[in-house]
């Protein structure tokens, strides 16, 4: 069984998908590290994110940084809304995701075009979404608790660049794929929203 989980930044995904991996003995994949390694490896090379050349050099990054902790900062998360604008990231990357969500058993991915593009024959896909002022409250505690320096209103003004770069581009745009179930996390907690997409999953794989 496949499980696509899209969805803007900061909007709950990533837990979500872990949880539904964990509760439905799935591998999981968080895309959106592979864009940040991307992102991530440019800054390394001090390449310009918005040059198509620089970040597909910046593809073949070595797999140790995946483990960067700097993957988590805000700024590689700009650098890889930044770099996936680009066709020729995306389809170096493409296969490498492929893979990972067509392996024996199946698998749980979490991206911004994994119902629509990686995916699009997964038995379940979920859009996962929350308004901007919920999504940047949410960053806003997680950034105050690792020490980093940002305001709310400029958490805000960053995620919203990101929504309308990812909504705009010409490829894999982020947006629900027509048969996913759409689950607003704007007002609900942890446990509310995982046992939503618990529910969406099993009523899209009916026994």
């Amino acid at each position: 069984m496949i499980i696509a989980v899209d969805g803007p930044t900061a909007s709950g995904k990533g837990t979500i998908a872990k949880a539904l991996a964990e509760h439905f003995g799935l591998p999981h994949l968080d895309t959106g590290l592979l864009y940040r390694a991307v992102g991530r490896q440019v800054f390394l090379n001090g390449g310009n994110p918005d040059d198509s050349r620089d970040a597909l050099a910046a593809v073949s990054f070595p797999d140790e940084l995946l483990d960067d902790p700097h993957l988590r900062d805000e700024e590689t998360g700009g650098l890889a809304s930044r770099v996936s604008v680009h066709p020729s990231v995306r389809e170096a990357l493409f296969e490498r995701q492929r893979a990972f969500a067509t392996q024996p058993g199946g698998a749980v991915l979490d991206g911004r075009d994994i119902g629509t593009v990686i995916a699009p024959e997964a038995e379940a896909k979920l859009f996962v979404t929350a308004s901007v002022e919920a999504r940047a409250r949410r960053r806003f505690l997680e950034m105050r608790e690792r020490g980093a320096g940002v305001t709310l209103l400029e958490i805000q003004d960053d995620l919203r660049r990101r929504d309308d770069r990812d909504r705009s581009r010409s490829v894999a745009p982020l947006v629900p794929a027509g048969d996913a179930f759409v689950i607003d996390t704007s007002h609900l907690d942890r446990d509310e929203a995982i046992t939503a997409a618990i529910e969406a999953v099993n009523t899209a794989t009916p026994a």
